[in-house]
């Protein structure tokens, strides 16, 4: 099945995920092939709750292919950065996904909110 039109769309379904950040590219959202919908990411909040500077990396998996949306950017000890927001977020098609990873273990949480379009 193709992705719906944007423009006729029957259902929009607001989601919130979060968890840790792993020491290696690990999918935090992925968008199953033929399933019908697009996921418009909304916000992406990394926060280091550890006690020394991490650094963290997030990509666009496509067709097997990682593209780096940021690439060891520090996220200082007691901080929060923002990834991605409205004003820069993406659209996440079917058979797509996003990967994230910190430099050191227990340090890095995230949180990705994102809208299911179908």
């Amino acid at each position: 099945m193709a992705a719906p039109n944007l423009i006729s769309l029957a259902t929009v379904s607001g989601k919130t995920r979060a968890d840790w950040c792993l020491t290696s590219l690990t999918s935090i959202l992925s968008n199953a092939v033929n399933s019908g919908e697009i996921y418009r990411i909304n916000g992406l909040f990394v926060s280091n709750v550890g006690s020394s500077d991490v650094t963290v990396s997030l990509d666009f998996f496509r067709n097997g292919l990682g593209f780096f949306v940021c690439q060891n950017s520090p996220v200082p000890v007691g901080s929060t950065t923002v990834i991605m927001g409205k004003d820069n977020g993406l659209y996440i098609e079917e058979g797509d996904a996003l990967r994230i990873r910190a430099s050191t273990t227990n340090s890095l949480q995230y949180i990705i909110t994102y809208d299911i379009l179908s």
